[in-house]
């Protein structure tokens, strides 16, 4: 679950906040009315609760993916999720570049995507690694709440075999592994994020 969302929601988080930094009034795609309903959409569904949003999705969960239990209808949620919150961290660092440098680029007739790849993409590079990061973090907290609701991973095993039968050395042991794996994800991050802006 964890695999697939970071993927997913990776790609198209980005893909989203690439839309709201492009619309934004001023830059180089700049429409207010796509702005405003991208923007709509990712504050309506970042702030919401992962447990209410899994319920709140389920007619489109159930669409889509046949049922609104299981790996299958969690994952989708997810990366539904993932994809939003990602999308407003790769906005803030994007509207964090020096406007100079966009603007330099045009100038030299540079197209939107030639600046998307070569000036907008590289010079966000490093903060957008820490946001990645961060966004690893948050869905392995989705997926202890899905686990929670029957959706396997740690949190089921965390649940079903410490928790619910006392073993408290077990809930331990799951929350260890869970603070290594953040731990080794963040500081590969950083290393990621160093090398990228010393570039």
């Amino acid at each position: 679950m964890v695999g697939i969302a970071i993927v997913v929601g990776g790609f198209f988080g980005l893909l989203i906040g690439l839309g709201l930094y492009l619309s934004r009034p001023g830059n180089l795609l700049a429409h207010r009315g796509v702005f405003a309903v991208i923007d709509v959409a990712v504050n309506i569904v970042r702030p919401i609760p992962f447990i209410i949003f899994l319920v709140a999705l389920g007619p489109v969960t159930r669409t889509v993916v046949g049922s609104t239990i299981g790996i299958e209808a969690f994952t989708f949620a997810m990366c539904v999720m993932a994809s939003f919150v990602f999308a407003r961290l790769v906005e803030q660092n994007l509207v964090s570049i020096d406007p100079g440098v966009v603007e330099a680029a045009r100038a030299m007739g540079a197209s939107p995507l030639r600046i998307v790849r070569t000036v907008l993409i590289p010079e966000a590079l490093s903060p957008l690694i820490l946001g990645y990061t961060f966004l690893f973090v948050g869905v392995l907290d989705m997926s202890a709440i899905a686990g929670y609701l029957g959706g396997g991973g740690l949190g089921d095993f965390a649940i079903v075999h410490g928790y619910r039968q006392y073993d408290w050395a077990t809930t331990a042991i799951v929350v260890v592994i869970i603070i290594v794996i953040v731990q080794v994800v963040q500081g590969l991050g950083n290393l990621l994020a160093r090398r990228a802006q010393h570039r």
